[in-house]
């Protein structure tokens, strides 16, 4: 495939749209920012994309609760473009409040049509939680995006970013990414762990590896300058969280 063709849906709230689109674009992509009245209003059709992103941010201001209102859309107004687009195998991604939405919206951890069966809740410190932090990919996990990944920096910025699910769901799901300290190895630990996540989860994946959601902030550290500490220690992790990107690129031109 000649070009990979990337929306990114934004809502009323939504901030790190147009982060996400440049680091689609500096892979390789096409990236389109799209408000999700124009998918709504037929006016932009998912058929059109390969790639499906949900941006971070505050989604109609998290009104009734973070990623809700967007869910519902998704639920009640969307079914019939974000299904086929799924079942097609069309990827997805969703970093904070995507992945509120994608959880809420009972896309992950799925499967498709079992409805919500895991949350997003407020982090254990009370408060809101904006820091770098370390993420450890699981090598076993099926998801396309962090393939080849080991340890990586992003930040996060959230309320309510503590996953949360029964046993049964906790058992099945496929974690893409882990919470970590510096050595890499999974944490729970505050401030290594910033929401208190079930078992250090920071992002997971559906069970074809498609559907992606995560806490922290990838587009923000795509270049080595995004990094902190990118002209002293870690300077290996600088711009770390392009290979997310990179990964889903690749993995449409080859299929």
């Amino acid at each position: 495939m000649a070009t990979v063709k990337t929306i990114v849906m934004r809502a009323p709230g939504t901030n790190r749209d147009e982060e996400t689109a440049f680091a689609f674009r500096q892979v390789g992509a096409t990236a389109e920012t799209v408000h999700v009245g124009e998918l709504i209003s037929g006016t932009k059709r998912l058929a059109d994309y390969q790639v499906l992103a949900f941006p971070g941010g505050f989604s109609y201001g998290d009104d009734l609760g973070a990623g809700r209102v967007q869910a519902n859309e998704l639920i009640l107004k969307l079914a019939d473009e974000v299904h086929p687009f799924i079942e097609r195998g069309g990827l997805i991604i969703g970093a904070c409040n995507g992945f509120q939405v994608l959880v809420k919206a009972g896309i992950l951890p799925g499967p498709l049509g079992t409805g919500q069966t895991a949350t997003l809740t407020n982090n254990d410190s009370g408060r809101f939680e904006c820091r770098w932090v370390y993420l450890a990919a699981n090598k076993k996990s099926r998801c396309i995006f962090t393939q080849g990944l080991e340890l990586i920096c992003a930040p996060v910025a959230h309320g309510e970013g503590k996953f949360v699910a029964p046993p049964e769901v906790m058992d099945a799901v496929d974690v893409a990414l882990y919470y970590a300290d510096a050595a890499g190895n999974p944490s729970t630990s505050y401030p290594a762990c910033p929401s208190g996540s079930l078992r250090a989860i920071a992002g997971i994946t559906d069970a074809t590896g498609h559907i992606f959601g995560l806490m922290p902030h990838p587009e923000d550290n795509i270049h080595r300058q995004h990094h902190p500490h990118w002209t002293r220690r870690e300077a290996e992790l600088a711009g770390s969280g392009l290979k997310i990107f990179r990964n889903a690129v690749d993995w449409v031109k080859g299929s």
